[in-house]
């Protein structure tokens, strides 16, 4: 990881913070100006419901910390009145210098480890914690440690495209602004909320070109949104028991569902992680390899940002040895890998296909597998000895076996054990990508797709169709289709930027019988986006009675097959009822 991050650095809106602004939050984040940056010194549980919060507002984390959160961490601090009372609560009266040499950050460039905790010790123990760790590091060569030790990152302004990378590790938590429950219809900065790749502005002829096109699904997008809620409001039933807000709020989110298939992949979205050092390492050697500029790009400023917070565990990231070195082979092996396809399965584009769900691959003996695995550890016998006696039981002694083993689920965050992962299904999925980048942040999954091209075709929605704006969002999709095109033969890897969220992608997802009851309960919810629901209800169905395991399809009993109207109304219900017994 080497080189300089700048040339390539493209161009975001920077936040204004006014002078009081900049110094309440200076202790607590890595940086003020930039668009990656590091949380650090907050409580745990500020930072975790800072980025709950994160996910279904439009704010930045920095303002939203500043109207929200601010005054609650300075107070948990004992500091209320901003940074001059942090560094007196720390023990530094002397300024940001004697802050930063407090917290463990000498000369304002390695931040501090252990966060409230390294703020109240000397920075001596960080020293000696760094010192230990690469000790044992380079001792034992132990992965491990780099396991134990995290931190909360907010990487903003990131695009549809690179957030998919950015949530490709297992081993990390992530919260993302939704495009479900935030309206694009602002323009910080001056600009609609979307990328802006650095070599494709600098064209003379596809720069203003690629500018026009996302200007132009932006402002249809934000002139179809008054024009699709009013419709909703004037024919979708006010529902008894429903209180006004409620009902508008079900509205609203049903038209953003119905619109976001405008939004291009360039689209900005505000993405919160949690990570270890280890899970940090593997991030950043995977971005450092992708093809995608943005993605190299994020990786310098995400590095930078980290070796504030958690030094220690990155040490080898941009040796040649190590890290850059194992970012050449993850990218040559991926350019390798589909040179040679194309070579030997020369593969055609595909014509447009409408969306699809197909069982491509599953184990007949599943639901024995599973039954092996739920008696074995109650069983004194051989793993062989126990499967041999669960094929020769009954159908009533099976069903009384998994029974005992499902329980009594009283709603979907009851689940069975592990023995249910010994079933196993691939399913080959049509979808919009709009369903897609919700399905893939399902990380137990193991996910691959196609590239995102706007080939597969597109579908409007009912509900723009039946307000009489099916022509302009047919409009605004050849618009997008178009722009692509026209990027393809110069711009590979920045072309998918172009094409909507309503456009299909195709994707594998191989998923264990216990992953699939979390997915296909929580994704069939009536507040599910429409366009994942019919994917998780087939996925069930397929198991049920394509792979014939209709035992472990019946444990999956809070799968919703029932279509909804307002599918967000009794969840904005139950909303109510929680803030009324709000303290």
């Amino acid at each position: 990881m080497t080189g300089d991050a700048t040339a390539a650095r493209p161009t975001w809106w920077v936040e204004e913070f006014d002078d009081d602004e900049r110094a309440r939050l200076e202790p607590w984040f890595t940086n003020v100006d930039g668009p990656v940056f590091a949380l650090r010194n907050l409580p745990e549980t500020v930072k975790g419901a800072l980025f709950a919060r994160y996910s279904r507002t439009g704010k930045s984390l920095r303002r939203l910390f500043l109207d929200e959160f601010a005054d609650e961490a300075e107070a948990r601090l004992g500091v209320p009145n901003g940074k001059e009372d942090l560094e007196a609560r720390l023990g530094v009266p002397n300024g940001n210098e004697d802050l930063e040499a407090r917290l463990g950050v000498p000369n304002g460039k390695q931040g501090s480890e252990g966060g409230v905790t390294a703020a109240r010790g000397p920075a001596t123990g960080d020293r000696r914690a760094a010192a230990l760790y690469q000790r044992v590091f380079d001792e034992y060569g132990d992965d491990s440690v780099a396991q134990l030790g995290g931190a909360h990152v907010a990487c903003e302004q990131a695009s549809n495209l690179l957030t998919k990378v950015l949530e490709w590790g297992r081993l990390a938590a992530y919260l993302e602004q939704s495009t479900r429950y935030v309206a694009y219809t602002d323009r910080p900065g001056g600009r609609w909320r979307y990328h802006l790749d650095p070599e494709v502005a600098a064209d003379a002829g596809l720069g203003p070109e690629y500018r026009r096109v996302l200007d132009g699904l932006f402002e249809t997008y934000a002139e179809l949104l008054p024009a699709l809620t009013g419709h909703l409001r004037r024919v979708v039933p006010h529902e008894a028991g429903s209180s006004e807000a409620a009902w508008r709020r079900a509205v609203k989110a049903r038209a953003l569902d119905a619109l976001r298939g405008l939004l291009p992949a360039a689209t900005t979205s505000n993405l919160g992680i949690y990570a270890s050092g280890q899970a940090y390492e593997a991030l950043l050697l995977r971005l450092a390899a992708h093809p995608l500029p943005e993605a190299r790009t994020c990786a310098e400023l995400l590095l930078a940002e980290l070796r504030k917070v958690i030094p220690a565990f990155l040490t080898r990231v941009d040796r040649d040895d190590r890290g850059v070195a194992w970012s050449r082979y993850l990218a040559r092996t991926a350019a390798e890998t589909a040179r040679v396809v194309q070579e030997v399965l020369s593969p055609a584009d595909p014509g447009e296909e409408g969306p699809s769900v197909r069982l491509t691959e599953f184990d007949p003996a599943g639901e024995d597998k599973v039954l092996t695995a739920v008696a074995y550890p109650h069983a004194r016998a051989g793993e062989a000895e126990v499967a041999a006696r669960v094929a020769g039981l009954g159908a009533g002694d099976r069903a009384r076996l998994l029974a005992a083993y499902v329980g009594e689920r009283e709603n979907r965050r009851h689940k069975p054990g592990r023995a249910f992962e010994r079933a196993v299904y691939t399913f080959d999925v049509v979808a919009d990508y709009g369903a897609f980048r919700d399905l893939q942040r399902h990380r137990l999954c193991t996910i691959v797709w196609q590239p995102l091209t706007p080939s597969l075709g597109y579908e409007v929605p009912p509900d723009v169709e039946a307000a009489g704006q099916g022509d302009r969002f047919g409009a605004a999709m050849a618009a997008s289709a178009g722009l692509y095109r026209a990027l393809a033969p110069r711009f590979p890897a920045q072309a998918a930027y172009a094409v909507s969220l309503a456009h299909r992608i195709r994707f594998a997802i191989t998923l264990n019988a216990r992953e699939l009851m979390h997915l296909a309960e929580l994704r069939s919810t009536p507040q599910g986006h429409p366009a994942y629901r019919v994917v998780a209800q087939a996925m069930h169905r397929l198991v049920a009675e394509e792979a014939g395991h209709r035992a472990l399809a019946g444990a999956m009993r809070f799968v919703v097959h029932d279509e909804v109207g307002l599918g967000r109304l009794a969840a904005e219900r139950r909303l109510e009822a929680r803030r009324a017994l709000a303290p």
